[in-house]
């Protein structure tokens, strides 16, 4: 069975549900993860994701802030959230498909926000880089977060973190910028390897290239000098690491009409 799942950090949902419709209409996956709702779950658009053949939600969702969702054509087995650093701050969701989903082996999909971190890369100043790298500790630390054997899970989102060179635009420049420091790409490596996961980007997309998901809303043309970070990821588990038939970045998305300042992340796994 295909399996396609996206994950797409909105930058409001409700701002930008125009362009959400557009993306799904085109690429058509069976389940969108979306990251910075920002809006309760009473406020979540769900009607028109209805019309648009999304029939299941999970929210986690909270005003004005955060907030996580995931829309699917596929049923759930079963949904929960998580909370991170003892903050009720809407980080998390998770889902299961399994019969309802008409799929011989359960799939679990988790959908993470990390901390964005703030502008100073120290925690003794800046208390939200400083929840950041707890939060980072917790997810390494989290046992559902660790797969093992024949356990089918893949884990999305808004990650916060450019882990490799060649995930920004420039390595040596932002070395001391947050999402690209050493102690941030270290903890969210060291949770990556203690779950055992597997980053598809990376593993379909050679370490020598540039790639990215985000670009900053400050530049006047996003275009110009091409200044991007790999911010957004698609993270399975040993047991699906050889089912990804298709990997896709949605480029094209950051200079759709009021876009998000990231772009949709697709993969397509054989399940």
């Amino acid at each position: 069975m295909r399996f396609s799942v996206t994950t797409w950090n909105i930058n409001s949902v409700r701002l930008r549900i125009d362009i959400v419709a557009k993306f799904i209409k085109a690429a058509r996956p069976d389940v969108l993860c979306l990251q910075e709702t920002k809006c309760i779950d009473d406020a979540f658009p769900l009607k028109r994701f209805k019309r648009l053949g999304y029939e299941h939600i999970a929210l986690n969702g909270q005003k004005g802030y955060h907030g996580v969702a995931i829309v699917s054509r596929l049923p759930f087995d079963t949904t929960d959230i998580r909370t991170f650093c003892d903050k009720i701050d809407s980080r998390h969701v998770s889902v299961s498909f399994g019969e309802k989903a008409q799929l011989s082996k359960p799939l679990v999909l988790h959908n993470f926000y990390v901390p964005a971190g703030g502008d100073i890369p120290d925690p003794a100043l800046n208390p939200k880089f400083e929840h950041k790298l707890q939060f980072l500790d917790e997810m390494k630390s989290c046992e559902p977060l660790h797969p093992r054997g024949d356990d089918r899970h893949i884990l999305v989102g808004d990650l916060n973190v450019a882990p490799h060179e060649n995930d920004v635009w420039s390595h040596k420049q932002l070395l001391k910028v947050v999402s690209h420091t050493p102690i941030e790409t270290e903890k969210l490596l060291a949770a990556q390897m203690h779950g055992e996961w597997f980053d598809i980007a990376r593993e379909r997309i050679p370490m020598s290239e540039k790639v990215y998901t985000w670009w900053s809303y400050r530049a006047a043309d996003w275009t110009v000098g091409d200044r991007g970070r790999r911010l957004d990821h698609i993270w399975v588990s040993r047991a699906l690491k050889d089912s990804v038939s298709d990997f896709r970045i949605t480029r094209d998305a950051r200079g759709w009409e009021r876009p998000s300042d990231h772009v949709p992340v697709t993969a397509v796994l054989e399940v």
